[in-house]
């Protein structure tokens, strides 16, 4: 039960709900909470107004008021609904519940009525606190508004269950335990109480007591008050309104709205709406079961990840200890190296200072000897030695000329440590990612009926596999040469479309195309393979697929000759091939293939000149509404081409191609109208809202309303070569211009509810009016 609370809480005043009040959107709101927030409007400030003033954008979005309060069936519909042209100033305020409310635009009057009959100011508007959708209220003011009987009886419930324990009603000032409840006075009484207010005789001595328990539970299964109709207040309701889908009184159904409608049995319907919420409930429990399922496992994986961390922890350090280890050991084998090194070049040098020591000593001892002869007077003496002391002398200082006095070894170290690669590839150290994140995306599948040839230039077009659940990023477009060479990228993107200009005539191409992501590269698509025709006037032969060149949003040149071209391989013929091996498969398209069914066109026994003119087919657009970029709650049939939605609120769905110049025309029937829906017909681009009626933000333009009834055409005429937008409406031009300075992409758009229905119809020339108005400026 405190899961609920939530819901049971006003979003502006942030208490439970007091009074509640159903909104047009299916929110609640207290009646005295829904009067504070009101906004009255002046006339100078209605959307009205605001569109005759042209522009001016408030910041305040939520203030875009709901279009069936607000334009009349003799409005023309243009607009972007981007809200009043004079915004209040004044800041927007929060709800406890953190919910955008905007404060009132001028203190209410005073009076001494309830919030309920409170007079309501003129123009008054209100804007729902959570969806900030906005209508204008009418002269019953918040009366206008169903009070919420049962959203009451579930906080009621909410309440008593709350309490701790019941206390006596009738104790002054602190009330007591209650220990009893009269069911006939319905008071819960204190013995004290009991005694003294409710003595067991007379009258009393019939009432029934019961434990307070019991006495919450009686008071909760007690009637409640019935709720009665909006329209006649005296009146209870009495059957359901099947087309409005609310409770209606007999007076509704004998002079009111509702008299043309069909009505069933309240209790029946009671009854049908309860089970179908309780199947509902069904489907809702089972999620709820999975999400409390799925809420184990992520906190199972909390734990695992914990664990994982500590022993992922403990194997690095144990890895970076390794490799501290095996640079410890290599270090103390580099140290005995120089210490070896350091030996060596002692034992060399004290080798030498012995040696030198040894022959000083006796190049002294000589020295000596020979001064001591020098000193004798016996010349006979002296002259039988010389001779021999002189070689002597010369012999010993021979000896020490001959590198003696080197040094056999220097004092630096002739070794040098590098390690600049140990250090950059420590700094290259990092994970390696074992498993991938994410498989590669699918094999993109080349999609035939878009393919085309036109003039100098090839179209490719491919998409991702339908039951395909991994995204590209990206694809890579790959042609040859025209010669069997190797295969070269042509276009690397995002788009599926891409168009090839400049291919050699009489020649045959080999295409393909694979799809990446951030894991890797998909296998290849099967290869087209290209015939191009000969060197002729390719303003007769141009053909292709019935998709126009207008849809193609990328176009890129080719890599290989300024002279290439691609061309259909005879007059009046377009040539594609899928060889059929492992890899390749064949396929022929030619005029007659477009007498297919569903084409349109003459049987295919007609001869070629009685088939459709080529240029006029070229001039045209064929597309249909894409589901890709369409919300979800969009519900497309007929190949693409009807469109109706599942959900009350306005949801928009694209066409599939996006156009960024020429003429283009296209049509929509409306094939239901229920209630006074607000279907709006018009173009966008890509990146429109797609949960808001279309013009509500600055990225569409549209129509709505302007005599749009069940059987209706809806036309519109995008001329992008003269930069403005034009519709119609059964064969009739709304207006001159709807809109002009329109440039860049734009796709074909619709905004739509369960109300409606429409089907698209393409392929349509332009209206011949517009086309001679055109040719003379």
């Amino acid at each position: 039960m405190e899961e609920m609370e939530e819901e049971l809480k006003c979003p502006v005043c942030g208490s439970f709900y007091r009074e509640p009040i159903i909104l047009p959107c299916s929110h609640n709101l207290c009646q005295a909470c829904a009067r504070n927030i009101l906004v009255q409007t002046p006339e100078s400030e209605s959307p009205q107004s605001h569109r005759a003033a042209g522009s001016g954008v408030s910041d305040y979005d939520y203030l875009d008021l709901d279009k069936m309060s607000l334009y009349s069936e003799a409005d023309s519909g243009y607009g972007s609904y981007g809200g009043f042209a004079s915004a209040p100033t004044t800041p927007c305020q929060k709800s406890p519940n953190g919910v955008r409310v905007f404060p009132p635009a001028m203190p209410p009057p005073a009076t001494h009525l309830s919030p309920a009959l409170a007079p309501v100011p003129r123009n008054s508007c209100i804007t729902c606190p959570q969806c900030h959708r906005s209508l204008i209220l009418d002269d019953r003011g918040l009366r206008g508004f169903p009070k919420n009987r049962v959203l009451e009886g579930v906080i009621d419930r909410y309440q008593q269950s709350k309490a701790a324990a019941l206390k006596c009603q009738l104790c002054e000032k602190a009330p007591k335990e209650a220990t009893v409840m009269c069911e006939q006075c319905d008071v819960f009484y204190c013995d004290p109480c009991r005694l003294r207010c409710h003595p067991p005789r007379g009258p009393l001595a019939k009432h029934r007591l019961v434990p307070p328990a019991q006495g919450r539970v009686s008071r909760r299964l007690s009637p409640r008050k019935v709720s009665t109709c909006t329209d006649h207040e005296l009146e209870n309701h009495s059957m359901y309104c099947v087309q409005c889908k609310m409770p209606v009184c007999y007076q509704c159904l004998e002079e009111g709205k509702h008299s043309s409608h069909e009505v069933k049995a309240l209790g029946a319907m009671w009854k049908l709406h309860k089970s179908q919420l309780s199947q509902a409930l069904n489907g809702l429990s089972d999620r709820a079961k999975e999400a409390k399922e799925f809420l184990v496992q992520l906190r199972n994986m909390v734990q695992q990840i914990q664990e994982n961390s500590v022993e992922f922890e403990a194997c690095l350090v144990a890895q970076c200890d390794a490799l501290i280890d095996a640079l410890n050991r290599r270090k103390a084998q580099l140290l005995a190296r120089v210490n070896k090194e350091h030996e060596h070049k002692l034992k060399v040098v004290r080798d030498q200072i012995s040696h030198c020591t040894v022959k000083l000593r006796q190049t002294t001892g000589l020295m000596e000897y020979c001064l001591e002869v020098i000193k004798e007077n016996d010349p006979s003496g002296f002259l039988q030695i010389s001779d021999a002391l002189i070689r002597r002398v010369h012999l010993t200082e021979d000896q020490w000329g001959k590198g003696t006095l080197t040094p056999r070894m220097t004092t630096d170290f002739d070794l040098s440590l590098d390690n600049s690669p140990l250090l950059q590839s420590i700094h290259q150290l990092d994970f390696v990612q074992v498993k991938a994140s994410s498989p590669v995306p699918a094999t993109p599948i080349l999609q035939l009926e878009e393919c085309c040839t036109h003039n100098n230039s090839a179209t490719l077009s491919w998409k991702q596999p339908p039951l395909s659940t991994v995204p590209a990023d990206g694809y890579i477009l790959e042609l040859d040469d025209g010669n069997g060479g190797q295969f070269r990228e042509v276009y690397v993107g995002k788009e599926t479309m891409c168009t090839v200009d400049g291919l050699h005539f009489n020649s045959t191409y080999n295409a393909r195309v694979k799809a990446f992501n951030k894991t890797g590269v998909s296998p290849y698509s099967k290869t087209l393979v290209l015939q191009t025709s000969e060197d002729t006037d390719s303003e007769e032969q141009t053909l292709p697929f019935p998709v126009p060149s207008e849809r193609l949003p990328l176009r890129r040149m080719s890599p290989f000759s300024s002279t290439l071209n691609l061309q259909p391989s005879f007059p009046g013929r377009s040539y594609f091939d899928f060889r059929s091996s492992p890899h390749q498969l064949s396929l022929h398209s030619s005029l007659q293939s477009l007498n297919a069914p569903g084409c349109n066109f003459e049987t295919q026994s007609a001869p070629y000149s009685q088939l459709v003119d080529i240029k006029k087919l070229l001039a045209v657009a064929w597309f249909a509404f894409d589901p890709g970029s369409a919300h979800s709650d969009i519900i497309l049939s007929n190949d693409n081409l009807t469109v109706t939605c599942s959900s009350y609120d306005d949801r928009v769905v694209l066409g599939k191609t996006g156009f960024s110049k020429g003429i283009h025309y296209w049509e929509l029937t409306v094939d239901r109208y229920d209630n006074h829906p607000d279907p709006a017909f018009g173009v966008a681009r890509m990146d429109v809202m797609k949960d808001v009626m279309l013009g509500k933000d600055d990225k569409a333009w549209a129509i709505t309303e302007g005599g749009i009834t069940k059987g209706a055409t809806i036309g519109v005429l995008l001329d992008l070569n003269r930069k403005n937008l034009t519709f119609f409406i059964n064969d009739e031009q709304q207006g001159p211009i709807a809109f002009d300075n329109v440039e860049g992409l734009f796709f074909p758009a619709v905004s739509l509810n369960r109300n409606v229905q429409v089907t698209l119809h393409t392929g349509l020339p332009v209206p011949d009016f517009y086309s001679s108005r055109a040719s003379i400026a």
